[in-house]
């Protein structure tokens, strides 16, 4: 493969400015990430000490092999919910390595209101165990919750996608021969007794641990029994009576031992072997990505240099290039690993829509994952490409990454607007990992598009009734909605909302995307099947 010949100047003004910019927008991720992951009332911490248990954190080093990553998911969750009082979600979900096998990691953080469940968290750990089902990866369950947060029961316990999911879930892993491991380090109430009595093996620490559908309190109101926490669900009534737990184990430390030897005796899967080549860092710096990235979203620029500092030797064998240039495909490595790219260099026209369709196409019959690298502003609108059949066209790319086979991850790098985020494997289109970048933003148009086709309805609606609005009034319309979109559609909203796996800061990227490909590798890649394409 040829490697990219760079056309960034990184010693001009324009340059300096971006990568400035784009640098602070990191650091200041960096700091809501690091506040998220530690930063915690001295209350929560004190009441943690007095029931001798470990922050969420300190459980995650203890478990982890020394020395190997962690690919924590969805960091900042509910970070624009609940008033901001549930970081993370009260949820710690990722990808780890323990005792040698790949594992997702679904663990408690009761330093966050007891570890109760959110509406935020059920969702974020019901996203984890779809992960853990598609990639086929063991899970460890580090239960230590408080429950349903019943105020917000209806949002959380009703619906398809609700609590109910979780051990769905599990059930489906189960079933699959994908094997979990719960450690029981705090109470597991209600439906988060299911947890660990869904897993195939169980730890259960003595003095703190429980298991139980119903607390002491629920119990004696539902029928007058007076017990125990100990006698109801503690460690010795279940690993000598009951049966529902499989270890006991007397401090957590000694628990999450019992749970690494238990994973450790789990069959490592046979992965899918596709083209590998010893890895080799980029030619070009990753940390070039900050000068690279425009200061304005709706600024252009050519996303090879993004490419070029994210694949192994800043090698590309490019496809039909002198063909849709809108759309750039082609092959790299990444980590070793031969992958697909499709990565927007513009507004997706009928000949981009089409190449990208041929090309995802090609990466299924030849078995290789495709990474996405959305900058997109749509698909081409007006009377010319309709005429054209740009409908028709954007179809067929729908259609073909929809019933793409091989592992899809996608990259938001900058815009994500309209049906071009459909195209380019949004959310909704069963990407295996979706990640955004501090600065990118995803909405159905652009803030000032969206402004001005509300005034616009608005004025003409007024017109027809002899009413005009003058300067003032349009701005009393516009500017609110201008507000509101720029709000949602930022990236730090979009995570919030857990409608991506989590923000990259983008020199980490490479590392985060060999993870999620490894990761991939555990599942079978079928033979693709597609619909109807409208020729």
């Amino acid at each position: 493969m040829k490697r990219i010949e760079s056309k960034i100047n990184t010693a001009s003004s324009d340059f300096q400015a971006n990568a400035e910019h784009n640098r602070k927008l990191a650091e200041a991720f960096k700091a809501m990430q690091h506040k998220a992951r530690h930063e915690r009332p001295e209350r929560d911490i004190q009441r943690l000490k007095a029931q001798d248990k470990m922050f969420v954190r300190e459980r995650l080093k203890q478990l982890l092999d020394p020395g190997t990553p962690f690919l924590e998911l969805s960091s900042l969750a509910a970070n624009e919910a609940y008033e901001g009082d549930v970081p993370g979600a009260g949820v710690v979900c990722g990808i780890g390595v323990v005792s040698g096998r790949e594992v997702l990691i679904n663990a408690g953080d009761a330093s966050v209101k007891g570890g109760a469940w959110y509406p935020l968290s059920v969702k974020k750990t019901v996203r984890a165990l779809d992960i853990a089902i598609e990639n086929r990866l063991p899970v460890v369950h580090l239960c230590d919750s408080a429950g349903g947060f019943l105020p917000l029961q209806a949002e959380l316990f009703a619906d398809k996608y609700y609590a109910g999911r979780i051990f769905r879930n599990q059930c489906m892993l189960s079933k699959m021969g994908v094997q979990q491991v719960a450690i029981v380090l705090g109470h597991c109430t209600a439906g988060g007794a299911y947890v660990p009595g869904l897993s195939d093996y169980n730890v259960i620490v003595r003095g703190t641990g429980a298991i139980f559908l119903a607390g002491p309190p629920l119990v004696k109101a539902a029928t007058g029994e007076e017990v125990t926490v100990d006698e109801l669900g503690g460690c010795d009534m279940h690993t000598s009576i009951s049966g529902t737990a499989d270890y006991p184990a007397s401090s957590e430390e000694e628990a999450i031992a019992i749970a690494r030897d238990i994973v450790g005796q789990f069959k490592r899967p046979d992965k899918t072997r596709i083209e590998w080549l010893p890895p080799e860092a980029p030619y070009y710096d990753p940390a070039e990505l900050y000068g690279v990235l425009p200061r304005d979203i709706k600024q252009g620029f050519d996303i090879r240099e993004v490419i070029a500092r994210l694949v192994d030797g800043s090698r590309f064998h490019e496809y039909q290039p002198a063909y849709g240039k809108t759309l750039i495909c082609g092959y790299a490595h990444l980590w070793g690993y031969k992958i697909g790219i499709l990565a927007n260099n513009g507004v997706l026209f009928n000949d981009s829509a089409l190449k990208g369709a041929h090309f995802i196409e090609l990466c299924n019959q030849n078995r290789t994952p495709i990474l996405f690298l959305q900058n997109i502003t749509g698909f081409m609108v007006g009377k010319e490409y309709e005429q054209r059949g740009i409908t028709k066209d954007g179809a067929k790319m729908i259609m073909a990454v929809s019933n793409s086979e091989v592992p899809k991850i996608t990259v938001m790098c900058h815009g994500s607007f309209g049906a071009g985020n459909y195209g380019m494997s949004g959310r909704a289109f069963d990407s295996r990992f979706l990640f955004s970048w501090p600065q990118s933003q995803i909405s159905v148009m652009g803030a000032e598009q969206a402004a001005n086709t509300l005034a616009d309805v608005k004025i003409r609606q007024l017109a027809r009734h002899g009413k005009q609005l003058s300067a003032e009034d349009i701005a009393a319309i516009r500017d609110p909605v201008v507000a509101e979109f720029k709000r949602k559609s930022s990236a730090y909203y979009s995570t919030s909302e857990i409608w991506d796996d989590g923000i990259l800061d983008p020199v980490d990227t490479r590392n985060a995307l060999g993870i999620a490909i490894s990761a991939a590798l555990n599942t079978p890649i079928g033979d693709p099947r597609y619909g109807i394409f409208r020729m």
